[in-house]
């Protein structure tokens, strides 16, 4: 008897542009922040310490950016359950910053698609440019933002004619408005608790090598916490008889370890771009160096820190597999 598959996402030449995808919706719970914790080692000081959140914010605790970026980029992943490959991201900024008990819902729009030229020995792909619009439960916009992925054709024959032109789509973050993320915030109260350096010590160009590393751990695990069902990080198969790890862990842990050197991080509030320069597999061990790019001090107090960390695997031999440039909050 003839059985169809079930589950499965669409490949390259099944988009047409202006298509909608969705995900289960997921609610923010302590139990879900802990286990994502458990996985990034997360220690960024707002969301683990909730009085210090409440007299800071004064609200409910926050959640951790990492946590909230890994669900939105997860929930998209029902159109990109065959990816090759990820090309960028583009506007990723905080509109506002989810708290426990906030429940995320994302939507995934096809804005472009480009069939790439054939190669010899290859299966034909094509690119696939995506808009990913993430909610809360009253319909606050909290991400939006652009990913282009490269996804497989299913009929390889096929000539698409998509030749849409992808560097139009999408744009980088407007760095002017990420400071008012945190308007109302007593940031002075996490600076009188937090070590530094702080904001004022911080001059372009200075580096940070963080002490030790973090081996990856749990990595299909982190995939179905965040509902990321991209095959190549559960099936073997799907990623040449060598599962990948999902790119979210490896900057979550280089979060983790970019608040050990900067104790008053508060949060993340946008991402400039984010390179994947090698495959990570479960147990590699990542190190990272921390570079400021510049230092905007905040009216209010506190200020935004634009930050390169660089993380390396160890071998043999040591071997880079990160470039993240992100914008971050400090005290």
């Amino acid at each position: 008897m003839h059985s169809d598959t079930a589950g499965r996402g669409p490949c390259f030449d099944e988009l047409t542009v202006g298509q909608q995808f969705g995900a289960p919706a997921i609610t923010l719970t302590t139990g879900l922040a802990a286990a994502h914790q458990a996985i990034t080692g997360d220690r960024l000081a707002l969301a683990l310490d909730h009085e210090l959140c409440r007299a800071v914010t004064g609200g409910d605790p926050l959640v951790s950016p990492a946590l909230v970026w890994d669900v939105a980029i997860g929930q998209s992943t029902v159109v990109t359950q065959h990816v090759k490959a990820n090309l960028y991201y583009r506007g990723l900024a905080f509109i506002r910053a989810p708290r426990i008990g906030d429940t995320l819902r994302t939507s995934t729009q096809v804005v472009a698609l480009r069939q790439n030229r054939p190669r010899e020995g290859r299966a034909p792909t094509g690119l696939a440019a995506l808009r990913i619009t993430t909610t809360d439960q009253q319909d606050r916009p909290v991400l939006d933002f652009w990913r282009c992925a490269m996804l497989p054709l299913r009929d390889e024959a096929r000539q698409t004619g998509h030749a849409d032109d992808l560097d139009q789509v999408g744009h980088d973050i407007a760095a002017g408005d990420l400071g008012t993320l945190a308007s109302g915030w007593d940031l002075a109260a996490l600076a009188a608790r937090a070590g530094g350096p702080h904001p004022a010590d911080l001059r372009a160009g200075q580096s940070f090598e963080v002490a030790g590393g973090d081996v990856v751990s749990a990595a299909p695990e982190l995939a179905r916490l965040t509902l990321n069902i991209a095959a190549v990080h559960h099936d073997s198969q799907a990623g040449g008889n060598a599962r990948l790890v999902y790119g979210g862990h490896a900057i979550g842990l280089a979060l983790s370890q970019a608040a050990r050197a900067l104790p008053a991080l508060a949060t993340v509030v946008g991402w400039h771009g984010c390179d994947h320069l090698a495959p990570v597999r479960e147990g590699d061990t990542l190190r990272s160096t921390i570079t400021v790019e510049q230092v905007h001090l905040l009216p209010g107090g506190g200020g935004l820190a634009h930050l390169r960390s660089v993380v390396r695997a160890d071998g043999p031999p040591e071997h880079e597999v990160l470039n993240w440039r992100y914008i971050a909050l400090l005290a």
